[in-house]
């Protein structure tokens, strides 16, 4: 009894903290919609908001609001945007929420055709952006408290690693690259069983494959993860699920997939096997040419925004050193063509003339050459780079076609040199302003970290994930890390 009390405690503390993480999420969600609805109906009609009705008809705008609320906040449950799966983490939330709500909106068109309702355009345009754009906001906001509460160990599953020593390990290892991913893994089981050296990553090895339950009651898990192993019969994995599932344990399998994001797997179930299929990317297509209407339109009203930037840099950058204010390097875009590629001069006139006297010097990792104190970065350009804006004239470079607003970094020709057959999938999509890169500690990553980030990128890209990229680079770029 004791034993079965403490099972159920630890699923307990799991669900609790689930479900008071999705009441914040829906008391939010409520008081965002209320806000943006009613604050629509008010900024369009005023004072007499309340009493304002439909042209022609009866029905009064505050009951429309009242049931679009209703619809808005039902279509955010049924698209599961507070899912316990899917928060703090990935764009998965994101993109949902979009969905829900431009479903919601695509609903209230309709209607309002068939009904023949002249609700005003007005009413719809203030509602719709405004009320996605404080969802997205406040989403955002309850994440950073999230990921500060799972970096002090809370709102995490207590995580029980089964499988072959190798497989635990690998998996051991990705899952440590996240640690907010609400994943804390707390012990292990292997084929070994050897308790006497852990796993690596300061997790400990608890026993062997069957001692998994005994395991459970040591580390107080409250998930269980299976890397997989041969020594495990399916039918001995199938008897696990069961003895999980009385303990209202959560199982959860690790296939050995890596840097493959969720909208490329699907399941299949055939006689009785989850047969899992993995899309292949591709590089051309409906995707890639939104991507390119979404490149033009942002970089456009950026260089247009930005124009009086633009002139104070240039004055500054010629009154502070010799030489022109702008940089042109040639760099390696997509599929492997040259490019001019643009920056504001951040370093001396002679600047590559020097370079072959610092190569044995570089801060930077095994393919990338970077200085900590370069001696030739001028005083105005060690300001330009702190802050990236010496990348801003690569605004140029994308409506030129040459690069995107987001994407791998675009390298040098001696670099590409050096690539094998895994960086040079990085030649598949256009270069980037910023990417994953740029977001996660810029000069400061491993060539093997930037490698595997830019993998990730190029064959898992989605709009929502750059609009995420973008708005965590704004965040990047103030903190300044890795920048030099």
């Amino acid at each position: 009894m004791t034993t079965t009390n403490q099972r159920l405690g630890a699923a307990s503390r799991l669900e609790r903290w689930q479900r008071d993480y999705a009441a914040r999420l829906f008391a939010t969600d409520l008081v965002v919609i209320v806000a943006a609805v009613f604050g629509s109906q008010f900024l369009r009609f005023g004072e007499n908001a309340a009493a304002q009705r439909i042209a022609e008809q009866s029905i009064s705008y505050t009951l429309v609001s009242l049931v679009l609320i209703t619809v808005w906040m039902v279509a955010l449950d049924l698209f599961a945007t507070r899912d316990h799966t899917i928060i703090g983490a990935g764009s998965t939330e994101y993109r949902r929420l979009v969905d829900a709500t431009i479903r919601v909106f695509g609903i209230l068109a309709i209607v309002a055709f068939l009904a023949q309702s002249q609700i005003g355009r007005g009413y719809v345009l203030i509602a719709l952006p405004g009320g996605l754009l404080l969802l997205l906001a406040s989403r955002w906001a309850w994440r950073q408290w999230l990921v500060r509460r799972r970096a002090a160990g809370r709102y995490s599953r207590r995580v029980l690693l089964v499988g072959e020593r190798a497989k635990a390990a690998h998996v051991a290892q990705q899952m440590g690259r996240a640690p907010t991913g609400g994943f804390r893994i707390v012990g292990a089981v292997t084929d070994h069983g050897s308790v006497d050296h852990d796993l690596g990553e300061g997790i400990p090895v608890l026993g062997g494959f069957a001692n998994v339950l005994d395991a459970l009651e040591e580390s107080d898990a409250d998930t269980v993860i299976y890397a997989g192993s041969d020594l495990v019969h399916p039918e001995q994995l199938r008897e696990l699920g069961w003895d999980l599932e009385e303990r209202q344990i959560s199982l959860v399998m690790a296939p050995a997939l890596v840097d493959v994001a969720g909208p490329r797997i699907h399941a299949t179930p055939v006689a009785g096997l989850p047969l899992i299929h993995v899309d292949y990317p591709r590089f051309v297509g409906r995707k890639y040419a939104t991507k390119r209407v979404f490149d033009l339109v942002v970089a456009s009203l950026a260089l247009l925004l930005l124009s009086p930037v633009f002139l104070v840099l240039t004055v500054l950058v010629r009154r502070d050193s010799a030489g022109p204010a702008f940089f042109a390097q040639e760099r390696v875009g997509l599929n492997g063509t040259t490019f001019r590629m643009l920056k504001f001069r951040s370093m001396v006139d002679d600047a590559e003339g020097q370079l072959p006297g610092l190569l044995d010097k570089s801060d930077g990792n095994d393919v990338l050459f970077k200085l900590r104190s370069d001696p030739r970065v001028t005083r105005v350009g060690a300001v330009l780079r702190r802050y990236s804006l010496d990348e801003l004239p690569q605004l140029v470079n994308v409506i030129r076609g040459e690069m995107s607003l987001v994407g791998p970094r675009p390298p040098l020709p001696r670099e590409v040199e050096r690539y094998g057959r895994a960086a040079e999938r990085r030649l598949l999509v256009r270069p980037g302003i910023t990417g994953l890169w740029q977001v996660s500690g810029r000069s400061d990553l491993s060539w093997s970290d930037s490698l595997r980030l830019d993998l990730f990128y190029v064959e898992n890209w989605s709009l929502t994930g750059d609009v995420i990229v973008l708005a965590r680079t704004v965040r990047a770029v103030l903190s300044s890390r890795g920048a030099y």
